[in-house]
């Protein structure tokens, strides 16, 4: 179940609960904490799960997924009749049946190696938790260790030997070349391949669709991001038409590991953004009755917004300062959600893995037997290879010395002139690194035409090898969105 206060006046409690708002939560079926042996199992899960915000898992998009993951092992245990918190040789034991299980069990309970991992992870991190505050002695997994030093700081970490090996970056394409994008693009749009309007497709919010696909492979944001992207943060559409791209802030409180950075975006995308801004989105909240469930908690009614912030229930706020649970909240002072994405009469759109998908099945049916299936991970790649070729290609660097000093485009154009290209592809995808950057490229590009990038001795290096785990983790987000 998902946790919420309202009403906790009724509950014959002296005082509010100390639970975290939105937090995932298990119950036994006869809702006991304890029994005879003590605490049971499923009330030490939640323990661990209301100190998740605490323990490097801000967003309460991941809060279920962590439950849940360790929520599926109890109960295959229990099928077993091996606990959670049991000992050694037998969690042992039920990991190595597990993991045929989620490999060779039945089709609806298999894992994919990302996934597994993840669960891995997941779990790793409940047992180191449940070791430190004295529920069990006994760690179901065994590590390697290994020295790593990433930005000149050296530091021991420690390998999950239960992880599955996957197939190396380079085996699949992860990115959509230019045709395959543009047919993507056309299929979200409902267009034929040569442009004109898709027949016998009934499809609804196209131009939500086509707008912010667009967006998506023009300005690499992850799915988090432009999900929860409220319409009042997308950038003003410049006054006259400019090569240049124009820069679209990313608040810290959707962006992965809260750190605030900028991207970018070309002009004729920004302005189809704003056409859908205008008419379809307009269309579909004004006027819009649409409040919040009660599972996500209080609506939080907006009032006096601009695109900084707003007064939020009657109290200043910025937006920045929102995570995805509170944005999908928020109720626009003329109606409908606050998010760039709607649908229906105002409500907050947030299932892109749904669209892409569905599109590209479409366009596999109907023109290209080869498309690929495309969730808006495989947006951020693209966008990545798409920038480091015209960088690469001195494209930007050459538009930056037509503008001149004083235009609204200068800072741009001096920052595209003075930097390398792997340095600006850095910091527009949100790298720690450009040796990150150089590994990411690397594992996307598979006639590896930016491996001279490397030398044989960094690759060798400790350094590298933390890049290269930095470089991995974008590769998480894929499928599944957790």
């Amino acid at each position: 179940m998902i946790y919420s206060s309202s009403g906790w006046e009724t509950w014959g409690l002296e005082h509010k609960p100390v639970i975290p708002e939105g937090m995932s939560l298990i119950f036994d079926e006869d809702l006991l904490f304890e029994d005879e042996h003590g605490l049971r199992p499923s009330a030490v899960v939640n323990r661990w799960a209301c100190e998740l915000p605490t323990s490097k898992v801000p967003s309460d998009n991941s809060w279920p997924s962590y439950v849940r993951a360790v929520r599926e092992w109890m109960e295959f245990g229990a099928g077993h009749g091996v606990g959670l918190l049991e000992g050694r040789d037998r969690l042992k034991a039920l990991l190595s049946a597990y993991s045929v299980h989620r490999a060779r069990g039945p089709l609806a309970a298999r894992f994919k190696a990302s996934t597994w991992n993840q669960h891995m992870a997941m779990l790793g991190k409940f047992y180191a938790w449940a070791i430190d505050n004295g529920y069990t002695t006994a760690l179901p997994f065994t590590y390697d260790h290994a020295t790593g030093v990433f930005e000149n700081q050296m530091r021991e970490v420690k390998v999950n030997q239960a992880r599955r090996r996957r197939a190396k970056g380079h085996v699949t394409i992860k990115y959509l070349e230019d045709d395959f994008a543009d047919l993507f693009l056309k299929g979200l749009a409902r267009l034929e391949p040569d442009g004109s309007e898709e027949r016998g497709y009934r499809g609804r919010e196209m131009a939500r669709n086509a707008a912010v696909g667009r967006f998506v492979i023009a300005s690499g944001p992850r799915k988090q991001e432009f999900t929860y992207l409220l319409a009042c943060e997308v950038p003003a559409l410049p006054k006259r038409r400019t090569e240049i791209p124009t820069p679209v802030p990313l608040p810290w409180g959707i962006t992965k590991g809260g750190k605030f950075r900028s991207t970018w975006v070309d002009y004729d995308t920004l302005a189809e953004l704003h056409n859908y801004l205008a008419f379809e989105r307009a269309t579909a909240v004004a006027g819009s009755s649409w409040t919040p469930p009660a599972r996500w908690g209080e609506p939080l009614i907006v009032t006096e917004a601009d695109a900084r912030g707003g007064r939020v229930n009657g109290a200043r706020v910025l937006w920045e300062d929102l995570g995805p649970g509170e944005r999908r909240r928020l109720v626009a002072p003329g109606g409908g959600s606050m998010l760039l994405s709607v649908c229906g009469p105002g409500r907050p759109f947030t299932a892109w893995n749904t669209v892409f998908e569905r599109a590209s099945d479409r366009i596999r049916d109907r023109y290209e037997p080869r498309f690929p299936h495309v969730h808006p991970h495989r947006g951020r790649h693209t966008f990545a290879m798409q920038t480091m070729a015209r960088l690469a290609s001195g494209y930007y660097a050459r538009l930056a010395q037509k503008v001149r000093p004083g235009d609204t485009d200068a800072a741009l154009a001096l920052y595209l002139t003075s930097h390398e290209p792997l340095m600006i592809l850095r910091d527009l995808l949100g790298h720690s690194s450009a040796l990150t950057t150089e590994k990411y490229l690397n594992r996307l590009d598979t006639t590896r035409i930016f491996a001279d990038l490397h030398t044989a001795q960094e690759q060798g290096t400790a350094r590298a090898r933390a890049a290269e785990r930095e470089a991995a983790a974008e590769f998480d987000d894929e499928g599944d969105g957790i």
